[in-house]
């Protein structure tokens, strides 16, 4: 099967924009851009995250046991391509912490997450991360589909009969 027929396919499944963030041991903060995050379970709060086997974030979340995921809002399309290294910005990005993890200030959804299990799949690694805080806020979803940054438009109303 063609790579870019695969890549094209996983592309048409809309998804979120987060930021994954990790605290080196030596306080260096590190984050990078992803859309590979789920929630796993209820009980106990869960979540998943895949971090490609080459990429310079996954021997930081190794060291540091630990990771936030960050929600991105509609108005954080900047910071989700500072992240994603498609755009150089002077400006250092200043984080928050929440139960000391480094998040992203103004983010829909501040996650924080103790490393409970990795498996390594593929070319990348999942993370399985038990959640330790949750900060909301109010605002639109950062939406990434077929290769683009998209808001909503409008919400759809489910009618029953």
């Amino acid at each position: 099967m063609d790579d870019r027929l695969f890549r094209n396919a996983m592309g048409s499944f809309a998804t979120g924009v987060t930021i994954i963030a990790t605290e080196s041991k030596n306080g260096q903060t590190h984050g990078m851009t992803a859309n590979a995050f789920m929630s796993q379970s209820l009980d106990p709060k869960l979540v998943i995250i895949s971090v490609k086997e080459d990429a310079q974030m996954l021997p930081k979340i190794q060291e540091s046991g630990q990771f936030s995921v960050n929600i991105l809002s509609e108005d954080q399309q900047e910071l989700s391509m500072i992240f994603a290294g498609q755009v150089k910005s002077e400006e250092k990005v200043i984080f928050d912490y929440l139960d000391d993890k480094p998040v992203i200030p103004g983010a829909l959804a501040q996650v924080a997450c103790n490393v409970k299990s990795e498996y390594v799949e593929g070319d990348h690694t999942i993370f399985i991360g038990q959640v330790t805080d949750i900060h909301l806020q109010d605002g639109e979803p950062l939406i990434f589909s077929k290769g683009k940054y998209r808001t909503l438009e409008k919400t759809i109303t489910a009618h029953s009969n």
